[in-house]
């Protein structure tokens, strides 16, 4: 923090089914006089709502018999083959879910579609209506893009919307009481800020999602808008540990949570992320971990091995966006816990 890698952080540990660590450092600005950051201080989690809320809707719906991870995407999303785009490009209709789970779909990592687009209907037809860059299941390119998508599919499937659905079967099932989409505005200033937008909201962001793409379609997208404190994503987190229940068999999450044989060399499970080398996970946690990361500098890692997890949530991108030290803070971070945990792995490393 006094480099400024983020003004303040939220920090949960659990390590055998317990909660070790529920911690708090920091303020919401590098302001001195503005408000501190306390345990239940409620984060933008950006990208781990991939996996917090449309992972864990497409564990529910798999279960279910609701899901076929090999069903092609245009049967659910008939947009995606609308006009053209069929004729154009027939790699489409080989797009599948676990593709788009996988980020393998040949969908493109990000497009700014909020610069065309001014409300959920219009950004939803250019999201459905991007190009593929490469051939379907050759390549794993994380991709925004996709999950705008599945987060569409996994609606209609269920029948209901993305924060409806993962509000009562996933949040409210597992006591996750202060997690949710679009934060109610009388809690908006408990909320540490995200950016200063000026140049395409006009204001700052805060108790709002910061990606701008979610902010167009309302909030509630497949790729970003959930918040949440650092307590509730370790319950999640503990869940994932203790073999899924209530939330999922343990045979389901393992399918998700294990790393994909497809395209090669992907580090990819389904919806998560797996070790890469190197990995801001550290360099100790087990190649059976699985995790995410968040662009406004969250993270989650879980070890079965170690029967161990580590959330850190920050508002990296306050101001903007131009500081990247948080990716050598996490590295360093996740081996200093594992370290704490496991004294003898640094006699070890001596």
């Amino acid at each position: 923090m006094a480099e400024r890698a983020f003004p303040g952080a939220a920090v949960a540990i659990t390590h055998n089914c317990e909660l070790v660590a529920l911690e708090a450092f920091g303020r919401f600005t590098y302001d001195s006089q503005s408000p501190q950051i306390v345990p239940t201080t409620i984060f933008d989690l950006a990208s781990l709502s991939k996996v917090v809320a449309t992972t864990s809707m497409a564990i529910l719906l798999c279960e279910r018999g609701l899901l076929d991870l090999e069903g092609p995407l245009y049967l659910v999303v008939p947009e995606f083959l609308a006009g053209d785009m069929a004729r154009e490009d027939a790699r489409r209709r080989e797009v599948t879910f676990r593709m788009l789970l996988a980020h393998s779909s040949g969908l493109p990592a990000y497009e700014k579609l909020f610069l065309r687009a001014r409300s959920r209907q219009e950004l939803l037809a250019a999201a459905f209506r991007t190009s593929l860059t490469a051939d379907p299941a050759t390549r794993a390119e994380y991709s925004d893009i996709g999950f705008i998508i599945l987060g569409v599919a996994l609606e209609r499937l269920a029948g209901e919307s993305l924060a409806g659905f993962c509000q009562r079967e996933v949040f409210g099932r597992l006591g996750m009481t202060h997690t949710v989409f679009n934060p109610a505005s009388t809690a908006r200033s408990l909320i540490p800020p995200t950016a200063d937008d000026q140049s395409f909201r006009g204001r700052i962001i805060q108790g709002e999602v910061q990606d701008e793409n979610s902010s167009v379609l309302g909030g509630v997208a497949g790729h970003a808008g959930v918040f949440a404190t650092a307590g509730d994503v370790a319950i999640l987190a503990n869940v994932m540990l203790a073999g899924g229940r209530p939330l999922a068999e343990a045979e389901t999450l393992s399918l998700f949570t294990r790393r994909q044989m497809t395209p090669p060399g992907t580090c990819r499970a389904l919806g998560w992320d797996t070790p890469s080398v190197p990995s801001q996970s550290g360099k100790y946690f087990s190649q059976k971990s699985f995790g995410h990361l968040g662009y406004t500098g969250t993270s989650l890692w879980i070890d079965p091995e170690r029967q161990l997890s580590v959330t850190l949530l920050t508002n990296r991108t306050w101001p903007d966006c131009r500081r990247t030290a948080i990716t050598e803070v996490r590295p360093k971070f996740h081996d200093a816990v594992v370290e704490a945990l496991y004294p003898e792995l640094l006699e070890t490393n001596r």
